[in-house]
């Protein structure tokens, strides 16, 4: 059964950080990119981060810059969103998708995970 499951979110603070995992199974990250995507209420689903399926090459947007990193763990079948020195304009629904293409738009994603809530909030 092909799955993504992701996990990780909850309510912080800000400044503070998070972790958000993505788990996937039936196909390895050798053969899928992930890409981390968020959509704050009101908001249209936005990419954040992607990682090629070797994870030698990642990329971010502009807002996450110098706080987010992803990495991948290909024996775990898992990559990570690693959040630092949240703000409460990262409070969303964050999901994972994979795609054969690094970093390709979001039509182009075979599978998607159900989503984790990330709010930061005093």
């Amino acid at each position: 059964q092909l799955q993504v499951v992701e996990s990780g979110g909850g309510l912080v603070q800000p400044g503070e950080s998070l972790r958000l995992s993505c788990a996937v199974s039936g196909f390895t990250l050798d053969d899928y990119a992930i890409g981390w995507f968020r959509q704050a209420p009101g908001k249209e689903r936005e990419g954040v981060s992607c990682i090629s399926s070797s994870g030698s090459a990642t990329n971010f947007i502009d807002s996450v810059k110098g706080r987010f990193t992803i990495f991948n763990d290909h024996a775990k079948n898992t990559v990570y969103l690693q959040m630092n020195s949240l703000t409460p304009e990262d409070t969303a629904v964050y999901y994972c998708g994979a795609s054969q293409w690094y970093c390709s738009r979001q039509t182009n994603y075979d599978y998607w995970g159900q989503g984790t809530q990330v709010t930061v909030s005093s």
